[in-house]
């Protein structure tokens, strides 16, 4: 918030140089000499200018810049999360439309995840300010003005991918036509149909038990991914900050593959028990040992940035191990050590310890009952039943135009 002067007398010299010269001209021709002004001293003239609305000078507050940026936010993955880091870097107050199912529906197919999930995943990101639901999938006069007048808007923003609608229009051309449009960069190497893709090609392998393939995650490199991770990028991402001296430091591990909004949930109650959260996020190879071959559908990196990408999120260990060890309880100073309720139905693999044994035994374990019984299998399991249900609209679509154009043949003659 930045202030303006309000008690000099040369804020009313510098602001109103024609008016305070007349006032002296005045005082000149009524034989006034000017040191009379002077006389008058400093703390007097404010006052006696006030009433003029000249000198005195109200504080105002420094406008903030609204801006805006919708979506789906469907399978939210760190391109998501990226894409509203730069939007918010445009403004002060980041407003993000969630568009709504019906819409998805009309332009896109149906969507993997609710509303509701869709919701708490992006008001869980540490950009964003404000959500409203339901937003149209195109920016309509009637909803540009909405965001102009009503949630106070300055700019609406998108990537520079274009973004057609099903009539080959732009879907933010009256927007651009307004002067009210900026553009952000995409980020590369991610998107929801990538994953859609990877998801879909491991279902096959949904079969295997945990440790039946060891090496699993060779599975996982035969689909190489576009993800070129950074420093630069994990910063950007980052909070920055570590643990005060005194604070209560909270420790949750997992895969956290396609971070979805029973992520976000666990996450959020785990940092309601102390002052920073420490998120550890394990290995490709340790995920794949213990759910099977074909995971995690995410690698290591993607996952990270998703997780970091949560407001409840102080930092991460990216590539924990999957035993929560005494020197890191040590290391990291954690004080409690929890995990959820709702987890992946994987047995540990044979033999293998109990990974939470030396918390347990330090007395800081801590089960937490899991908000939402979504998991990464089931979000998976909505994914490919959403393809499959498109590959049967798409044949049954094929079939009616072969079955019309060859009774349109057949009654033509030719």
């Amino acid at each position: 918030m930045e202030y303006e002067s309000s008690s000099s007398i040369w804020d009313g010299v510098y602001y109103y140089p024609h008016l305070f010269g007349g006032l002296m001209l005045t005082a000149a021709l009524l034989g006034l000499s000017t040191s009379y002004f002077g006389g008058l001293g400093y703390s007097y003239l404010p006052y006696m200018w006030s009433d003029l609305g000249v000198f005195y000078k109200k504080k105002s507050e420094k406008k903030r810049i609204r801006v805006y940026m919708d979506g789906c936010f469907d399978l939210m993955h760190y391109g998501h999360a990226n894409a509203l880091r730069q939007a918010k870097a445009l403004g002060d107050e980041l407003v993000v439309g969630v568009v709504s199912d019906e819409e998805i529906v009309a332009n896109k197919g149906p969507p993997v995840l609710s509303m509701e999930e869709r919701l708490a995943l992006v008001s869980g990101l540490k950009w964003v300010d404000e959500v409203i639901a339901n937003a149209p999938y195109a920016i309509t006069e009637k909803f540009m003005n909405s965001l102009f007048n009503e949630h106070k808007i300055d700019y609406i923003i998108h990537g520079d991918d274009p973004c057609l609608l099903p009539d080959g229009t732009d879907a933010y051309a009256l927007a651009k036509k307004a002067g009210r449009y900026k553009q952000i960069k995409r980020t590369e190497g991610v998107s929801s149909t990538d994953i859609e893709a990877k998801a879909c090609e491991n279902h096959d392998n949904t079969s295997s038990l945990p440790g039946d393939d060891r090496k699993g995650s060779q599975s996982n490199n035969s689909r190489i991914s576009q993800f070129l991770p950074t420093s630069r990028r994990i910063v950007q991402f980052s909070n920055g900050k570590g643990p005060g001296p005194n604070a209560r430091v909270v420790y949750i591990d997992g895969a956290f593959d396609l971070f979805h909004a029973g992520h976000v949930e666990i996450l959020r109650s785990a940092r309601q028990l102390g002052d920073f959260l420490l998120v550890g996020i394990h290995t490709d190879q340790i995920v794949s040992e213990h759910r099977g071959k074909g995971h995690p559908i995410m690698h290591l990196h993607e996952r990270s940035l998703s997780v970091l990408a949560c407001s409840y999120v102080d930092e991460v260990i990216i590539g924990a191990p999957w035993e929560v060890t005494r020197d890191m309880v040590t290391t990291f100073n954690i004080s409690l050590v929890v995990h959820g309720t709702v987890a992946e139905s994987n047995s540990l693999l044979a033999g293998e310890p109990d990974p939470y044994a030396v918390p347990k035994s330090m007395g800081i374990f801590w089960m937490l009952d899991s908000p939402k019984n979504i998991t990464t299998t089931s979000v998976a399991q909505r994914i490919v039943a959403n393809h499959e249900a498109y590959l049967k609209r798409n044949a049954k679509k094929a079939e009616s135009e072969k079955k019309y154009y060859a009774e349109k043949v057949h009654v033509s003659g030719d």
